[in-house]
């Protein structure tokens, strides 16, 4: 076997390698985004969120929350007492009962507050995948966009050629989308998370020194929810682009892993972008 015979079959080999390994990716890990990307309140119907809460949605954090709320009466109490002697200015009993009230309402319904948010994010993106369905006749889904991907990447003779241009766009692409998986999926526990802690936070408006804690909370929420918002619209644009102009591809699919960036710089929030947050952990690791 002579040496362009070798190099034949180790190119072939190589191929058939990454042809088969992006063919598992493509049949597995596509669908899966749709179901984290796209969030809706089945997100804290879990066995997860029931073993917290409770069947009924009033026991485990909800108790603990209302038992702060009862602490922060006995304290108020106390301070109403000792005002008398000490003469500093405390709210009106009338105002504070009325705020408490108010305030165990807000917080024994904080999950159901969660999950009509939830509702309403999902109902824009999912208004925003029909709109884009009836306009391009395709579905705004990440399963239709591989689909879409895959057919205008292939090769005439339907063979994968790693060292071909299509071949390092496809492979180019298949990193950014196991890239987005890793993204979304720790977007969608932060988003668990968040709305964990909903009544914490929601408790610390009670007070103006811990108001501060629901405006951190709410902008983390706002900045990972609103997210789902411009993932349909990203699709429909790589969707719109002309099938020769295969670098827009590229840059449609850089543009769903920065996306997060893009909008925790208009409006803060967290950083769900997995490659950042993995290379701060290699960092920290090393000194």
């Amino acid at each position: 076997m002579d040496t362009s015979e070798i190099v034949k079959v180790i190119i072939e080999t190589i191929n058939t390698i990454f042809s088969n390994l992006f063919s598992s990716i493509d049949n597995s890990i596509y669908t899966n985004l749709d179901n984290i990307a796209f969030i809706d309140k089945d997100i804290i119907s879990g066995s997860f969120f029931e073993n917290i809460l409770g069947a009924n949605g009033k026991n485990g954090l909800i108790y603990l929350t209302d038992a702060m709320l009862l602490g922060i009466s006995i304290y108020y109490c106390v301070r109403l007492f000792y005002s008398h002697y000490s003469e500093t200015n405390v709210e009106k009993p009338f105002q504070f009962l009325f705020k408490l009230l108010i305030f165990a309402i807000i917080i024994n319904f904080s999950y159901f507050i969660m999950e009509q948010i939830l509702n309403i994010n999902f109902l824009i993106s999912s208004s925003i995948q029909e709109i884009g369905k009836n306009v391009l006749g395709k579905e705004i889904s990440f399963s239709k966009l591989i689909s879409v991907l895959n057919s205008s990447l292939s090769e005439q003779d339907l063979t994968f050629n790693l060292f071909s241009l299509d071949g390092l766009i496809k492979s180019f692409m298949s990193v950014g989308m196991i890239n987005l998986l890793f993204s979304y999926s720790l977007r969608y526990v932060l988003t668990q998370v968040l709305i964990l802690f909903a009544p914490f936070a929601l408790l610390s408006l009670i007070n103006l020194s811990t108001s501060w804690i629901f405006r951190a909370w709410s902008k983390c929420l706002f900045s990972i929810l609103i997210l789902q918002a411009f993932f349909p619209l990203i699709i429909m644009v790589i969707f719109s682009i002309d099938a020769s102009n295969k670098i827009l591809y590229v840059v449609g699919i850089f543009l769903l892993t920065k996306i997060n960036s893009y909008v925790r710089e208009m409006f803060g929030g967290l950083s769900v972008e997995f490659s950042n947050n993995f290379g701060s952990m290699v960092s920290m690791f090393k000194r």
